[in-house]
């Protein structure tokens, strides 16, 4: 298969590994997600490692429940699923800008080695001395973040030819190995600075508190603003960038303000959660495969699905173990692995 066959966009509407152009009825997708938002919301709040009864948690959010059940509600469970909730939007949106700008069904902020830069950031700052806080660890969070998701682009792109989607994987998957090696050498040089951030280093959104949500909000709004504001210039670049100028769309810029809000999304995703990964590779293919390719419907769904699967892996991630929890980050590796694996067996999809 020739290059410039390999990079050529799928048929506006359609689905990857699919050959129709059907469009889906879109406001009844988003009711879909939205119930089942609703329901995962609902599910995070009313379930939990320590089992308390139905009927106690809705008097809790009636205002009047008892007092042991008021404090596990509104000062553990709400704030964890308001942090999954933003958390897990973060995450879908920075995968689908990835995988919209680099036309690869295979990239995702794990994969390329963009959370790993981002852990890499923080660990160098809790090294260096710095606070626990989620303030100290967003800006050491978002350049680590930056450097990787450049370091990525600039090694996919070195020898002949483009950044190809196979090479641009590969080169994630071998920068997160080198970055992942180096945070973890530095945790066990020194594990007792790093003994309170075991659990984050896996992904966890346990134990986060209103204030942790409130101190990275303002990053993750940003990127979440930029990533809708660029779907029509992603629908353009898709179709090239010589089509793209034509359209009066630069592709430098688009670029550069690609790798800004995926920098911001998940820098500060990674800074109040730890790295998540798989995330960003399940759910914005599970959007194409409901509404096709349009980039202003799969970059608004995946911000909209994606909270929900977090959500629901961080439920299990609760109950798996009994009267134990399990980061949220190793739930989500179990269920992103086996679909790795698909894509990559899947003949349909473009990888050469």
């Amino acid at each position: 298969m020739s290059e410039a066959a390999t990079r050529q966009p799928l048929a506006e509407g359609a689905a990857p590994g699919t050959g129709t152009g059907r469009r889906p009825n879109m406001p009844l997708v988003l009711a879909g997600i939205g119930a089942a938002l609703v329901c995962a919301v609902l599910l995070s709040v009313f379930v939990g490692t320590e089992r308390v009864a139905p009927d106690r948690v809705s008097a809790v959010l009636i205002g009047t429940g008892d007092r042991e059940a008021h404090v596990l509600v509104w000062e553990y469970r709400v704030p964890r699923t308001l942090v999954a909730v933003a958390v897990g939007a973060a995450l879908g949106a920075a995968g689908a800008l990835i995988q919209a700008y680099t036309r690869n069904p295979l990239a995702d902020p794990g994969i390329l080695g963009v959370n790993a830069g981002a852990a890499l950031g923080v660990s160098l700052a809790v090294w260096a001395g710095a606070s626990a806080s989620v303030t100290a660890l967003v800006w050491p969070a978002l350049a680590g973040a930056c450097l990787a998701t450049v370091a990525v682009l600039l090694l996919a792109s070195t020898g002949r030819g483009p950044a190809t989607p196979v090479r641009m994987t590969l080169a994630g998957v071998a920068l997160a190995a080198v970055l992942g090696g180096l945070a973890t050498g530095m945790r066990l040089i020194d594990p007792q600075t790093f003994e309170r951030y075991r659990s984050w280093a896996a992904g966890s959104v346990a134990g986060r508190s209103p204030s942790d949500l409130a101190e990275v909000a303002p990053y993750l709004l940003i990127g979440l603003v930029a990533a809708v504001a660029l779907v029509r210039s992603l629908n353009a670049v898709a179709l090239g960038e010589d089509v793209a100028s034509s359209l009066g769309v630069s592709p430098r810029r688009t670029r550069l303000l690609t790798i800004l809000a995926v920098t911001m999304l998940v820098g500060a995703a990674t800074a109040v959660a730890g790295p998540i990964g798989f995330l960003g590779l399940m759910v914005p293919h599970a959007c194409r495969l409901l509404v096709g390719n349009d980039q202003t419907r799969v970059i608004p769904l995946s911000i909209l699905m994606a909270p929900v699967v977090l959500l629901l892996a961080d439920t299990v991630a609760r109950v798996i173990v009994p009267l134990r929890e399990v980061p949220v980050g190793i739930v989500t590796a179990f269920i992103g692995a086996p679909v790795l694996i698909w894509l990559v067996r899947d003949r349909k999809v473009n990888t050469q």
